[in-house]
């Protein structure tokens, strides 16, 4: 794929048509606020946005619903992702940048690993809103016309389920990592889920780490480098990665690709399905 994982502001200014915001071919914003304390990422988009950008909705756009055990954002079916893709403009030609006010996307992420997977050219601006260079738009956005976009199916090799990610911690060729907060891996503060701790075997491997919390943008490269190496991981190394309910895992499996360390897969119903079963084991504490 001709467009990596993670550009800058630079690199979507140079591709950006200011002329014609609404092209649905060339570069396309979304804008995937979503927040876990319950503001809206709507309310944050039509206070400020990108130019041209479209309001991409994690509960709705990027998610179906569910079982416990399937997780607070179980994926949607593809022919649900294919008509939500096409009611907001974003069709098969477009490259596709993804934000949010994350720093490093948290919840964008999910959107491009989702496109990413099928070969979709799509990435994930470094900073999102708060390292944009350009100007900013207000209100509700503009409204795209609608498109025909075909339907895939979700490629079955980018994911794990409960068994997948039980071996992935008990293998000794496989590194799990859990991309959430580590008071959460370690079972410190769990407000959200049924039962607090992480997957036995798991390593900690908190999303917003690789951030510069004073430059509101990923790390240097070899920083981040020496972090998941540290972390077990290498250009030959199995990974699967997890957090709450699939959503922030995606940034690191996007700074893995990033670094060359390959394409690590996803179990998407992550803690929140696998605390769900009572049945299921857990570690605390940094194990």
């Amino acid at each position: 794929m001709d467009v990596p994982p993670i550009v800058d502001a630079d690199w979507v200014l140079a591709r950006t048509d200011a002329a014609d915001p609404s092209a649905t071919t060339g570069v396309v914003l979304a804008d995937v606020r979503w927040y876990l304390d319950g503001r809206s990422g709507r309310e944050a988009f039509e206070a400020a946005h990108l130019p041209g950008a479209v309001f991409v909705d994690l509960d709705t756009d990027l998610s179906a619903s569910g079982p416990p055990e399937a997780g607070r954002h179980p994926f949607p079916s593809p022919e649900h992702f294919a008509a939500r893709l096409g009611a907001l403009g974003l069709g098969p030609g477009a490259t596709v940048i993804g934000y949010d006010d994350g720093g490093g996307g948290s919840a964008a992420a999910r959107l491009v690993w989702m496109l990413r997977i099928l070969g979709r050219p799509a990435a994930l601006l470094d900073g999102g809103v708060g390292a944009w260079t350009g100007p900013v738009e207000h209100g509700p956005g503009r409204v795209p016309a609608p498109l025909d976009v075909p339907v895939e199916p979700w490629p079955a090799s980018w994911f794990v389920d409960h068994q997948g990610a039980a071996d992935a911690g008990a293998r000794p060729d496989t590194v799990l990592l859990d991309a959430r907060a580590r008071d959460r891996f370690r079972g410190e503060n769990e407000v959200v889920d049924p039962r607090a701790g992480h997957i036995p075997g798991a390593r900690s491997a908190p999303w917003a780490e690789n951030v510069d919390p004073h430059a509101g943008r990923f790390r240097p490269d070899d920083e981040l480098e020496a972090r998941y190496r540290a972390l077990g991981v290498d250009d030959t190394t199995e990974v699967v990665a997890y957090c709450g309910s699939g959503v922030s895992a995606c940034t690191d499996l996007l700074v893995l690709e990033h670094l060359g360390l390959g394409h690590g897969r996803l179990f998407a119903a992550s803690w929140s399905g696998w605390s769900a079963d009572p049945g299921r084991p857990l570690a605390l504490g940094d194990e």
